[in-house]
């Protein structure tokens, strides 16, 4: 698998994030960086908590490294939370985190599948 497939596989675009980087190896290297990011459990966890103020953070903290790394699909539900959560729309946040999961694990297991 190339990573551009990768970025196929998890709903992102690679063009995007390769013009921001400027280069495959940078790209590669911020990818794989991103499995060590603990923003969704910090989101899944302090939503589960009922900590609406730090899941906020946590959920802006997913939304922005999704979006510096060209991951539409997850940058586009960990937004919408975002907004639900700023919005102080608890039950919204919590409906939308099925799909931000969805997204999160579909985006972890691309990567994996690109490390090998």
């Amino acid at each position: 698998m190339t990573i551009q497939e990768c970025y196929d596989m998890l709903g992102g675009s690679y063009e995007e994030v390769l013009g921001r980087l400027y280069s495959q190896a940078l790209v590669e290297k911020f990818v794989g960086k991103f499995l060590a990011d603990q923003s969704f459990q910090r989101l899944d966890a302090t939503l589960a908590e009922g900590n609406f103020e730090e899941a906020f953070r946590a959920g802006h903290t997913l939304k922005g490294v999704a979006d510096n790394l060209s991951f539409t699909k997850l940058k586009d539900s960990s937004s919408a939370i975002t907004e639900a959560l700023r919005a102080q729309n608890h039950d919204q946040a919590l409906q939308l985190l099925p799909q931000v999961r969805q997204d999160y694990e579909r985006t972890v297991g691309a990567i994996r599948a690109y490390q090998g």
